[in-house]
């Protein structure tokens, strides 16, 4: 049978996410897990449906006649999925989760699925599909019954290191001239079947049974509980509460490493071929990060995510990389996946990714600011850590004047970017504060006279006074939605008036019906600039940015409009996409993504409490 004659993934929002702070899956409103790499957010899948078609491995509980609606939700703060598929036969549930394992680090992946009937009766149907090694890799699958010690039975699939053990009321058995394996069954109101799914990376030592009734109340009561250490009660606390849960959900619980997004190739547009593997860490989220989490209560979080990033940068400064993975890896080599189609039919598939060779000045800002942010708030404080940030900005002064590539990661020609020109002067910035403020060793002198450089070339050659706003890169005329991070970082006042202008001139021209907000434009500049083709969508963090930015300029009530309206962009279990397609009112790019969210909860800081990354915030965890 031909890949197209198969069933294709849904729309990038239908899913919803599930993790165990390990991995993620990803379920779709038809029930069916299109996306789960084990054991670890960067292994390789074993359900690849996403970027593929059925056959490329997924996992389907749904009920076998038609569904007029479907409704779902999480429990209450928690990753506990519930989805109730509504027929003319009656109503079906179906709970899906993954156990969260934060302190035990050699825990393995387990995934839980549970039908229940909730009225009249349904005809259940599940097909269970595994293929490893991003759908190249067919598993050799038999059922297993074993009597000592106990009784146990089981479906076991192996390929090479990859293991799945597959537990359940009634397994599903085998379909005649398909590697696939099925079940339908009758589920009445007050019944309910469950399975459970478990990674081993030994096909001689397999993981033992588990009650999946007590899996789902642990994982629940897990998430309840760690929910209660969020402090927020301003508008919108279902959207900070959920982002939040988002990032911790996103946080490999070994290493304290979050990644960009659980997800590889999910294109900016459709057709399109800006597909990029983001189940790394970005050094560029590291302020976000910890201001993200330390504002609202989640202070461990922050601290474990501060000394994953110090491990990861650690070394010789000149190899300072824009990203790493998820334990501090640092080659994240790029290849592409020709078996693929890509999902929508989108290619390349790629995996792996290349921009971490790229020289992206802003990261240097990005990692001074978060340490000094980290100090101020009282964070316990390492010997080594400010003997690594002198040695940064040692080789900063050697590099700082080099144009780059800069914080779009663009594969077209290196410019002096004026995002990284300013992120340049935030490292120095730092620097002297830690110097002054803190009475931290150093040049300050130097780091004084190199950071007032920076700032007045930065005035003199970004500014564009035909444009009558800040531009792009030096000597260029296209606009760019990282403008708007000036005052956020301090570079200058809200209420300066070239700050002012660029607000007015990037909404006239990147802003959409006044919500979202693309990066750059036009297309024909874009195109010249990052040197790949196609359009994107509008980047949702982006559209945050804005709502700051008419925050710090004074305009209260539109940033609170914008951003109640950004809100109500989410998903029905409220989560973001890297962006937004206007034109399809369509989720684009890689889901969920850590940095819509994060820009999400920064917004929330900025209107309703909270400190912003540019305002002296804290000594010894007392305020200022």
């Amino acid at each position: 049978m031909n890949r197209e004659q198969h069933g294709q993934p849904g729309a990038i929002e239908d899913y919803a996410l599930l993790s165990d702070l390990r991995t993620a899956a990803l379920v779709g409103k038809d029930g069916s897990i299109d996306w789960l790499c084990l054991p670890r957010f960067d292994a390789p899948s074993c359900f690849c449906r996403l970027l593929g078609s059925d056959r490329d491995g997924h996992w389907q509980i749904a009920p076998r006649s038609p569904v007029r609606e479907v409704r779902r939700r999480y429990r209450a703060n928690s990753l506990v999925l519930e989805t109730d598929f509504h027929t003319d036969d009656g109503v079906l549930r179906l709970i899906d989760c993954m156990p969260p394992h934060e302190q035990y680090h050699r825990a393995q992946p387990c995934l839980v699925r549970i039908v229940q009937g909730i009225s009249g009766e349904v005809d259940v149907k599940m097909r269970w599909v595994v293929r490893f090694a991003y759908g190249d890799a067919v598993p050799w699958v038999r059922r297993v019954r074993e009597s000592d010690p106990v009784l146990d039975e089981f479906i076991l699939a192996i390929a090479g290191p990859h293991t799945a053990v597959l537990r359940g009321d009634v397994l599903p058995q085998r379909c005649e001239g398909e590697r696939a394996h099925e079940l339908v069954r009758a589920v009445r109101a007050g019944e309910s079947m469950s399975w459970v799914m478990q990674w081993s990376p030994d096909a001689e030592e397999l993981p033992a049974p588990v009650d999946p009734e007590d899996e789902v109340r642990e994982a629940e009561e897990f998430w309840r509980e760690w929910t209660t250490k969020i402090c927020y009660s301003g508008p919108h606390a279902h959207a900070v509460y959920r982002s939040l849960a988002t990032l911790k959900a996103l946080t490999y619980a070994p290493t304290g490493g979050i990644i960009a997004a659980p997800t590889s190739s999910l294109p900016e547009a459709v057709p399109g071929d800006r597909n990029w593997d983001y189940r790394f860490c970005w050094l560029r989220d590291a302020t976000l990060v910890l201001l993200a989490l330390d504002d609202f209560g989640c202070s461990s979080e922050a601290e474990a995510w501060r000394a994953w990033l110090v491990r990861a940068v650690a070394g010789d400064p000149a190899d300072l990389q824009i990203m790493y993975g998820i334990g501090g890896e640092r080659h994240l080599l790029e290849w592409e996946a020709d078996w693929l189609p890509g999902y929508r039919r989108c290619q390349p598939v790629r995996f792996g990714n290349a921009a971490y060779r790229q020289l992206q000045l802003d990261v240097y800002g990005e990692v001074m600011d978060v340490l000094h942010l980290a100090r101020e708030r009282g964070l316990p404080e390492h010997e080594e850590t400010w003997a690594l940030q002198r040695g940064m900005l040692r080789h900063l002064e050697k590099i700082w004047r080099r144009p780059d590539r800069g914080m779009w990661e663009v594969r077209g020609p290196d410019r002096f970017f004026t995002h990284s020109r300013v992120m340049v002067w935030v490292a120095f910035d730092r620097a002297v504060r830690a110097a002054e403020e803190d009475g931290l060793p150093g040049p300050v002198r130097r780091w004084r006279e190199i950071r007032d450089e920076v700032h007045a070339e930065v005035l003199e050659q970004a500014w564009n006074p035909e444009r009558g706003a800040f531009t792009q890169y030096y000597g260029g005329s296209a606009l760019d939605a990282s403008s708007l991070l000036m005052p956020s970082v301090g570079f200058l006042p809200g209420d300066d008036e070239r700050v002012v202008r660029t607000v007015d001139a990037v909404q006239r021209e990147l802003q959409h019906d006044g919500v979202l907000v693309d990066r750059y434009t036009p297309d024909a500049a874009r195109n010249q600039v990052d040197g790949l083709s196609g359009r994107e969508g509008a980047f949702l963090a982006c559209s945050f940015w804005m709502v700051d930015a008419l925050a710090c300029t004074g305009r209260r009530d539109e940033a609170e409009k914008l951003f109640g309206e950004l809100v109500a962009l989410a998903n029905d279990v409220g989560l973001y996409a890297e962006e937004y397609d206007a034109e399809t009112g369509s989720f684009t790019g890689n889901f969920p993504q850590a940095f819509s969210h994060l820009a999400l909860v920064n917004s929330a800081a900025v209107l309703y409490g909270g400190l912003t990354r540019a305002q002296r915030s804290r000594r010894n965890g007392k305020p200022t």
